[in-house]
């Protein structure tokens, strides 16, 4: 049987190597499949007909050898009549009639088997296929050359890796380790499992390789993520041993240009594929649009879609998620009406790549539209789809219908899991965060990298020192300790908790440091004040030959800008187009403009913001109005300020900073004008919260708190601090509160949430160690005035981490020096 089979299968596949097995024709197909169905009755006669027998001898009808005769030819016949209707219906899809027939049937053989195993794997029942190959094993039923492709296959899809294993063992035992079509399996296999060594290990050890090979292998390396690996792969398979690109290759070569970004290989191989007349292919010319968009040229897409003689929805997809992802949500939603006027449906897909846009637009009306036609489509439950929604309503600000899909959800993957932590950290809710991830770690799928990337900076806003530490070493339990991307973020977690001297070792301990990991630690040192050292550290970097970007140059200004290092800061300003060729960004002037506040010199502040190439935004003049501010100089500060609020009219942190100012002059109608204004617009000053964190927890505090297990011990120990510094003695003029009588007294100095949280911290930390305190607004003139004062009382270190930057109270001064 398996000799009429295999000379079937030669002969049909002859010179077409590139095939896979699993794209292969039917194994039975009219007129040809009842050659082989008789074919098959006829091996099974040869090899049940006695050896050496005559088979023209007739034996007598009542012998007992001519029963056993009779009876094994009515078997060949109901085999071979199982067999012609079992392919029928599995070449049908019609599976479960398939499998039903197959359990009615008595000692199925191999070919049966491989039957029922290829029509569950082509019904993509994979675990149904395991366990088919199971059962026919434990039958004894030997498994052939045709059997194992389609077990591996299976194996793959439903991550059985254990039987994967096994399979391959087993593959090894009986001596087929060498088969083409098993190699091939066994190498998609190894790359779905995210085993890329061993996919490379079967690809080496290959007696023969055809084009499928090739191309299994670099599938894998795109769909691991490793796309420069893949290009090197189709570079060497071409030049070493010249294979030709084939469709699928292209399609490989294409993802792997917009997984790194390479728009340059992407055109080469676009011209490749026009040189060989594959450029009218609908699939591949969306494989081209696809690596267009996710390179950022949208002009070549849009040129390329237009260009297409036939679209479909996969095309439009295509198109919709790349203005989505440019940040062109306008012409995201432009192109979905286009495409229904096209009378293309919209499916799931084009749905999910519609949520970004509604997310960058901040529109929770188009969310709860596309939400609804979800429903009404009966899209919904929808893995991917359920996670884009929730991302969706998180970036617009609203957590609870995240929190409401996340609980309903059916099947949560691990990007579900993410999808919500991240929607915590982004909406500030890092407590929520923190618990959400804990409960992940206990259960059955476990964080990834970029689950841990995205928590980290949870403990970072959150203060919280001991569960970062607790996590940095689930990453080296976890075996992450090499992962760039993970020891960066902590690095920034250690620095924002206050400790740079651990977030130096990390640093120096990293067995590969990119450009970001020395962007952290420069941008760590400079928001701490230590300005010095950042720009050492930015020397280093140049010599061990990696190349500032515009990333770098705002860690470094931002260095000279807090320190007031003017000559250092001009002189990187200036080599950033002198020696290096880039055009300052917004973001560079801004960190100019608080070196010049810093500086005192409001007029050359003045005239470097009207000579800027770029357009002044909100970052430009509220670096102006906080100079204004530090100087006291309130013309400059309110040209600022209407600047400012021309912008952003909605810019709560504006009329704080000029209602501030105002209090200080005690300017008080002024203040009044300002808090009337923000009533009259709806717009609330952003509550005080301070945070600080006490045996592995973290303690949240607001203005009058009392919620605490020692208020009272902290309120009274803030009131006899204020007397020992002498607080109430300060110039009443300087200490002035634009607030009501009533609650005047609720919201003192002294009662503020961080003179509590630093109290806290003083009263509930060993003596001698430093006081860390984070602020979820700018330090006010009070606070800032009375920890100097407290830090000089006390004798500890108080650091306290604002909005914009790290403040060191120590011996009564502060390393901001008074400007921040």
């Amino acid at each position: 049987m398996h000799l009429v089979y295999a000379l079937h299968r030669r002969s049909n596949n002859k010179n077409t190597s590139d095939a896979s097995l699993a794209s292969r024709p039917a194994l039975v197909l009219p007129p040809s499949g009842v050659a082989i169905i008789m074919a098959t009755a006829f091996v099974h006669s040869c090899c049940n007909t006695v050896s050496g027998s005559n088979p023209q001898r007739r034996l007598p009808k009542d012998s007992p050898a001519a029963s056993t005769s009779t009876t094994r030819r009515r078997s060949r016949v109901n085999l071979a009549s199982v067999a012609r209707t079992l392919s029928s219906l599995v070449n049908a899809g019609r599976v479960r009639e398939a499998a039903s027939l197959f359990e009615s049937t008595k000692k199925p053989d191999t070919f049966l088997w491989n039957l029922m195993i290829r029509g569950y794997a082509d019904a993509e029942l994979y675990e149904e296929a395991v366990h088919a190959y199971r059962r026919m094993r434990d039958a004894g039923v030997w498994a052939d050359h045709f059997t194992f492709p389609f077990v591996v296959k299976s194996c793959a899809n439903s991550s059985s890796y254990d039987d994967g294993l096994r399979v391959h063992a087993k593959i090894i035992k009986v001596g087929l380790d060498s088969d083409l079509f098993i190699c091939n399996s066994l190498i998609t296999m190894y790359s779905k499992f995210g085993l890329l060594s061993a996919a490379e290990r079967v690809f080496d050890e290959m007696p023969a390789r055809d084009g499928v090979s090739w191309n299994s292998l670099v599938d894998g390396y795109v769909s691991n993520g490793e796309g420069w690996r893949s290009l090197v792969c189709i570079k060497h398979m071409q030049e070493a041993f010249g294979v030709k690109l084939d469709w699928f290759a292209i399609t490989s070569a294409l993802s792997a240009c917009s997984l790194e970004l390479r728009l340059e290989q992407g055109k080469e191989i676009h011209c490749h594929a026009v040189r060989n007349g594959l450029e009218s292919d609908i699939k591949l010319q969306t494989a081209l649009l696809d690596m267009y968009c996710k390179n950022g040229d949208m002009v070549y897409a849009d040129r390329l879609f237009g260009s297409m003689s036939r679209r479909n929805v996969v095309t439009w997809n295509a198109l919709i998620g790349g203005y989505a992802l440019n940040d062109e949500p306008l012409q995201a939603f432009a192109c979905a009406i286009k495409m229904q006027d096209d009378y293309m449906i919209p499916d799931t897909v084009t749905l999910v790549n519609l949520l970004p846009a509604c997310a960058e637009l901040r529109s929770m009306d188009h969310g709860k539209a596309i939400h609804a036609l979800a429903i009404r489509k009966g899209f919904l439950p929808h893995l991917i789809l359920e996670t884009a929604l929730m991302d969706m309503y998180a970036k617009c600000g609203d957590l609870k219908p995240s929190e409401l899909l996340f609980e309903k959800m059916t099947e949560k993957s691990l990007v579900s899991w993410n999808a919500m932590i991240v929607a915590y950290v982004h909406n500030g809710r890092n407590s929520e965060a923190l618990q959400l991830f804990l409960h992940l770690q206990e259960g059955p799928l476990g964080p990834d990298v970029f689950t841990i990337s995205s928590i980290i900076p949870a403990c970072a806003e959150l203060a919280s020192l001991q569960q970062g530490k607790q996590i940095h070493s689930y990453v080296l339990r976890a075996g992450y300790g090499s992962d760039s991307v993970v020891l960066n973020s902590i690095i920034n977690m250690y620095a924002r908790c206050g400790d740079l001297n651990i977030a130096r070792q990390v640093f120096d301990r990293m067995p590969c440091r990119d450009l970001v990991s020395w962007n952290v630690l420069i941008m760590g040192y400079a928001i701490h004040g230590h300005g010095e050292a950042a720009l050492e550290l930015f020397s280093a970097m140049k010599d061990a030959g990696l190349k500032p970007n515009q990333s770098t140059f705002t860690s470094v200004l931002t260095a000279c800008s807090i320190t007031g290092l003017s000559d250092e800061g001009w002189l990187h300003f200036d080599s950033m187009q002198q020696e290096h060729g880039m055009s300052p960004e917004i973001e560079h002037y801004g960190c100019m403009v608080d070196l010049l506040g810093r500086t005192r010199d409001l007029r050359a502040a003045m005239d470097f913001i009207n000579k800027m190439p770029l357009v002044p935004t909100a970052r430009i003049w509220g670096s102006l109005l906080t100079a204004g501010r530090n100087n006291r100089n309130i013309e400059v500060a309110e040209f600022a300020a209407e600047q400012i609020l021309r912008l952003e009219h909605d810019n709560t942190g504006c009329y704080v900073l000029l209602s501030s100012m105002y209090a200080d002059a005690g300017k008080r109608e002024d203040v009044d004008r300002v808090m009337s204004l923000m009533t009259q617009k709806g717009l609330h000053r952003t509550a005080a919260r301070s945070l600080v964190e006490f045996d592995g927890k973290t303690c949240s505090f607001v203005n009058g708190d009392k919620s605490h297990a020692q208020s009272d011990k902290i309120h009274r120990v803030s009131s006899v601090l204020s007397r020992k510094i002498g607080e109430a003695a300060c110039d009443p003029g300087a200490i002035f509160d634009p607030i009501d009588a009533v609650t005047k007294r609720a919201n003192s100095p002294s009662r503020h949430s961080l003179r509590l949280a630093v109290v806290f911290g003083l009263i509930s930390s060993p003596v001698g160690s430093p006081v860390l305190v984070k602020k979820n607004v700018r330090i006010c003139n009070h606070c800032h005035r009375a920890v100097k004062l407290i830090s000089g009382f006390s004798g500890r270190e108080i650091i306290v981490g604002d909005t914009k930057i790290y403040h060191h109270f120590s011996n009564g001064t502060c390393s901001c020096g008074d400007y921040w």
